[in-house]
């Protein structure tokens, strides 16, 4: 048996995927990974780095650097960028219109 175990979750868009990965995490006491999440965060560094959501190279090579974790904090879901917890600042309108870019 191995040491963690990882559930997956798939399905077409807006089948729920989101709210029952969350509930089955809460409920199993494990972390809950957001992709979407994971994009944000990609954003955010990008903006914070003045990298242009079309240099994919930069991207890249930006990715490769990161270190993006999830922990379960007093009951919730947090994204930390590095030693930063990001989970607020990722969230914001700006961040969303940048992840578009970033993640295409």
């Amino acid at each position: 048996m191995p040491d963690k175990i990882i559930v997956a979750i798939d399905g077409p868009s807006g089948s729920g995927k989101s709210t029952l990965s969350k509930l089955l995490a809460q409920r199993l006491d494990f972390v809950n990974i957001d992709t979407g999440a994971m994009y944000r965060t990609v954003a955010l560094a990008a903006s914070r780095l003045g990298i242009d959501p079309e240099d994919h190279a930069a991207l890249k090579d930006l990715c490769a650097d990161l270190s993006i974790h999830f922990k379960r904090i007093a009951g919730q879901e947090r994204v930390w960028l590095g030693d930063e917890d990001v989970s607020e600042a990722i969230r914001t309108p700006e961040m969303s219109l940048l992840t578009s870019a970033v993640s295409a």
